[in-house]
């Protein structure tokens, strides 16, 4: 469906509308929570919420559901309702329903009406996080790449600026289209909406946050509480005037952040937000657990307090496809793995863990409501070990190029996930002449006559490749996206590729630019034929497996390097052998009886032919055999540093396997 950007002259009468109900409203709702309805609505109430003017304590979780097999939505949130909770929250991810301006994808799993539908029809109230921003360790924070085609998003970005603010406005008036029936003042499940995300954690713009609120009074957002949400020292800078404000903390931290939200907002409810049981994990990095003990004692001092409460994440599912985000956090760029299981309590295939039980004793103590029986999870499958047969890359067949005198960055060339090759004549013999790519975002592999002649690596800040040749040489330069950073203002400046490439001090020119997006599977009967020993550089390999029953399994991925896997048409997400993540979760509903089509795409060489097979437990633990010596850890530490993690725990994982 495609819409039409509306005319400078509506542009103008739609400001002019907008500035002043603003003014109004500041006039009438300052020191009081904006457009709540208490008889037919969700609304603050003194210090308490009412729905339809009854209290309620929100007791939510979040889950998402683009991190979720649809044909799992329902069984997730069964098993949500089984350990008391009574609403679900969910973030809205601009980028994955607008992948070109004005070009939208409401179906299949990212189908927002069928899944809010649902959640009401399990009995859960919904918190819709609309954004436009999410983080949430999703692909650039949830903004659509195409966005960073505008050179002005550099400084634009998260701002009043009109080349972020106009297509920021389209996409929520077209969100409001979608869901803004089911808001609660319409009868639907949605009781509140969160305007932006953790906006103090990035800006103090207040115009910015009155204009984004503005905005959804405008477009319809006004049958649902609005609010906002913040880390309590981000509270005062990401507040609005008239709008409820939450606060959003991890473990030990529940008496310190409640007390500055109250302090920062007398009289109004409590409400934790996203409280953080477990954190997200990173290439390279230890696998992150937080333990039970002091997260009960948190949520005792929640509840206790009558305080609501929004678990981040009661079940965090996977990061399919490439939409696994990046983060500075501890102190170097380092992508997220694909697995999103958060160490929360629904784990990343559905089962309930300790920690589940554990958080369901505490709230049916506070609720007073009978235990309800926990769902049964989908069977666990093993998948004997199977071949691919593999063809390299450069002879594979790649697309029609691009030709530009100067490399274009991926989002220039088109494309905003997956890789991009470029390709360029050195005219002459070289003698340890430097080839620098300044910077490289993310990881860049140089390759002169198909032979590897240096690695690039941005978590190293690494620019400089010494090249030598005794002849004129072909010169490629394959590059990942690894994940566009989710999070500070870093952001602006996450456009994926090179711009830039000096060779012994002089430009480089004379491009010819392929796309890679690796958005499709590649056909397994192109390649099957002679066995290979193995591939000397990136390469694609297919095969397949044949099953007499379906169920979920773990697909075994440490014989291969660092690249995406398809099943069946569909992109399970990255591997990388430097860990901690060595399987990838295979929902059953994507298997069938009988022949399954595998796929790969691998930028490391290998020996051997690749080999894969199905666990029926996970390896999200593995070894990270570099951490030891990376240099971040002898860094002094940023007490500034955004959401920087806590020391990973000694204590083994419940999902620690094999």
């Amino acid at each position: 469906m495609k819409i039409t950007p509306p005319s400078r002259a509506q542009w103008i009468t739609r400001r002019e509308a907008i500035a002043s109900f603003a003014l109004t409203a500041a006039a009438t709702f300052t020191h009081r929570i904006f457009a709540q309805n208490a008889a037919s609505g969700f609304a603050v109430e003194g210090d308490h919420f009412v729905l339809k003017g009854k209290p309620l304590q929100v007791l939510s979780g979040e889950m998402h559901y683009a991190r979720v097999p649809r044909a799992y939505w329902s069984a997730r949130m069964k098993m949500m309702r089984a350990m008391g909770l009574n609403t679900l929250a969910t973030y809205v991810f601009w980028n994955v329903h607008e992948p070109k301006p004005a070009v939208y994808d409401f179906a299949n799993n990212y189908d927002l009406v069928a899944f809010i539908k649902l959640a009401a029809s399990e009995g859960l109230h919904v918190l819709l996080r609309a954004g436009p921003y999410s983080c949430a360790e999703w692909e650039f924070g949830g903004f659509p790449a195409w966005l960073l085609t505008n050179p002005k998003m550099n400084t634009a970005l998260r701002t009043n600026d009109p080349a972020f603010m106009q297509p920021a406005e389209r996409w929520l008036h077209r969100l409001a289209q979608e869901v803004g029936a089911l808001q609660v003042e319409n009868g639907g499940p949605i009781i509140a909406t969160q305007i932006e995300n953790e906006y103090g954690n990035f800006s103090n713009d207040h115009a910015y946050m009155n204009h984004m609120r503005d905005i959804f009074v405008a477009v319809g957002f006004n049958k649902s509480l609005l609010y906002t949400v913040d880390p309590s020292r981000g509270l005062a800078a990401g507040e609005i005037d008239g709008i409820f404000s939450g606060v959003n903390f991890g473990t030990g931290h529940a008496e310190t952040a409640l007390n500055t939200l109250a302090a920062q907002r007398p009289g109004q409810p409590l409400f934790a937000t996203e409280y953080w049981p477990g954190w997200f994990d990173l290439w390279g990095h230890p696998h992150e657990t937080r333990d039970i003990d002091p997260q009960l004692a948190d949520l005792d001092n929640i509840l206790s307090r009558g305080a609501s409460l929004n678990l981040y994440m009661v079940h965090g599912g996977t990061s399919f496809g490439m939409m696994a985000g990046s983060s500075q956090s501890t102190g170097n760029y380092r992508g997220n793995v694909t697995s999103y299981d958060y160490d929360a309590p629904i784990d990343e295939a559905g089962h309930p863990t300790p920690k589940f039980f554990a958080y369901r004793d505490l709230i049916l103590k506070y609720t007073g409501e009978k235990a309800l029986p926990v769902p049964a999870t989908p069977p666990l499958i093993a998948i004997p070990e199977f071949t691919l047969f593999s063809s390299p890359l450069f002879d594979y067949g790649l697309p029609s190029p691009i030709t530009s005198e100067v490399p274009l960055t991926m989002e220039q060339a088109g494309h905003a996930y997956g890789y991009i090759l470029y390709r360029t004549q050195v005219a002459e013999p070289l003698i340890a002449a430097p080839l620098v790519l300044d910077p490289v975002h993310d990881f860049a592999q140089i390759y002169l006559d198909g032979v590897l002649a240096g690695t690039l690596d941005r978590h190293y800040n690494q620019t400089t490749v010494t090249l030598s040749t005794t002849k004129p040489a072909r010169l490629d330069i394959l590059v990942e996206n690894t994940g566009r950073l989710n999070s500070t203002k870093w952001m602006r400046q996450e456009w994926k590729g090179i711009h830039s490439a000096t060779l012994a001090g002089q430009p480089l020119t004379g491009w010819k630019i392929y796309a890679l997006p690796m958005s499709k599977m590649p056909l397994t009967t192109t390649i099957e034929g002679p066995v290979r020993t193995g591939e000397s550089g990136p390469h694609i390999a297919t095969g397949a497996f044949h099953l007499y029953e379906t169920g979920d399994t773990f697909l075994d991925v440490r014989s291969l390097g660092k690249g995406v896997v398809w099943i069946n048409g569909r992109c399970l997400g990255r591997f990388w052998n430097i860990g901690p993540q060595y399987t990838l979760y295979l929902p059953g509903p994507w298997l069938r009886k009988g022949r399954n089509e595998v796929a790969i795409f691998d930028l490391f060489a290998s020996t051997a032919k690749p080999r894969l097979a199905g666990l029926t437990r996970p390896i999200i633990d593995g070894p990270t055999p570099g951490y030891a010596a990376d240099p971040e850890l002898h860094k002094k530490a940023d007490p500034n540093a955004e959401f920087a993690p806590v020391p990973p725990t000694t204590n083994p994982s419940p999902h620690s396997q094999e």
